[in-house]
């Protein structure tokens, strides 16, 4: 009995094992710096969604050509005296613009213009520098998590492409004789700026739940709700992008009767452009057409989605679709109300902040569907 006495007491007594960490190897081999991480996303969000709404403003005032140069480094310090404004103001008197739409214009109504562009540009700049500043910061400190460089990386290039693009979109409004920038070329601007977002969003949720959690939740993936949401993002970027479109030549401006348009169903000149294909992208009463027709399409798919959603098994899921109908009802009365009222400036950027809603309401509801958070028979998480 006593060397079976020794023989337990000494089993008893060995130092026991450390337990093992929470959420496993896997969590602890790819953590990295998440939380770090998905606060500088967070903040990126925020700044881009800011610069969308500048960048709306600055094109309901008319203010994007007031800055007739692309000067990525030397154009961040505004005229410093009356001679570098007078020197602007004589830049900004060459270009259709001024010559056809503003002649006249004091050099006070300059200046008002000229700071709305100079601080969207700013804010440009600001955004690049917060994303290269933590992007670099983490990747010499060694925080990206396992498999992160790469996406953190496109969201940099896609910001400089931005930029790029930005230019090509004013460069196409100082000759010929247009007055603003060419539509389709504002439509791509926009549209690579919802990308952007939609990318730092998918990132942040991402981020925003443990490696496992995520491949758990995986396995439970409601594939035709994902697929249905996937549709419906992509018909939310169409309806973006014309959107654009009707800014891009003011269409929101003319007929501002509803339902019907100019009294009829049909605008009454839709084809008056030569060649036709023009039609598409420069007749507003066409334009505006077509952004009002695909926004009824896209509250039925919407609805559609939503009575799809309601069977799913998943609180969070459900209530996650809930909230894009939400979204896409008030959207489309934010739209009418802007139609009513000749795009006000206020209704107007509204309607743009609303689509910036939907968009990220879109993408985590298919975040939802992709990664479902489980609900016990009670009905909690």
């Amino acid at each position: 009995m006593s060397s079976k006495r020794k023989l337990f007491e000494e089993m008893g007594a060995e130092t026991p094992k450390a337990a093992a960490p929470k959420g496993g190897m896997i969590d602890q081999g790819r953590r990295g710096a998440r939380g770090a991480v998905r606060v500088w996303l967070m903040i990126l969000f925020a700044l881009v969604v800011t610069m969308i709404a500048v960048g709306g403003l600055t094109r309901l005032t008319d203010s994007g050509l007031s800055i007739t140069e692309w000067r990525p480094v030397t154009g961040a310090l505004p005229p410093m005296s009356a001679e570098a404004w007078g020197l602007e103001f004589e830049k900004y008197k060459q270009i259709p613009e001024y010559t056809l739409q503003n002649a006249g214009m004091s050099l006070q109504e300059f200046k008002f213009i000229y700071w709305w562009e100079w601080g969207h540009r700013q804010l440009g700049r600001a955004i690049g520098l917060v994303w290269a500043l933590g992007f670099l910061g983490f990747l010499v400190t060694r925080k990206i998590p396992p498999g992160w460089t790469g996406r953190l990386l496109i969201l940099g290039a896609l910001g400089g492409l931005q930029g790029a693009i930005g230019w090509w979109m004013v460069h196409s409004g100082l000759g010929g004789d247009r007055v603003d920038v060419a539509s389709y070329r504002l439509a791509t601007h926009l549209g690579l700026a919802f990308v952007i977002l939609g990318l730092i969003a998918w990132d942040i949720f991402l981020l925003g739940r443990e490696e496992r959690a995520l491949m758990q939740a995986r396995r439970g993936r409601e594939a035709k709700l994902f697929s249905m949401a996937t549709g419906l993002m992509h018909f939310a970027f169409l309806q973006i992008l014309l959107g654009a479109l009707v800014a891009g030549i003011d269409a929101g401006r003319n007929y501002t009767d509803w339902p019907l348009m100019g009294g009829g169903v049909f605008p009454p000149t839709p084809f008056e452009i030569e060649p036709l294909w023009r039609n598409f992208f420069e007749n507003d009463g066409l334009v505006q057409f077509m952004h009002r027709v695909a926004g009824y399409l896209l509250f039925i798919f919407g609805l559609i989605a939503w009575r799809r959603a309601r069977r799913s098994p998943n609180a969070e899921t459900r209530f996650r679709f809930n909230a894009v109908l939400a979204m896409l009802t008030l959207q489309m009365v934010l739209g009418i109300v802007t139609v009513l009222y000749g795009a006000a400036l206020h209704f107007a950027i509204l309607h743009q902040l609303g689509a910036v809603a939907l968009w990220v309401l879109i993408i985590r509801a298919r975040f939802g569907a992709q990664y479902p958070i489980f609900s016990s028979i009670r009905g909690t998480a």
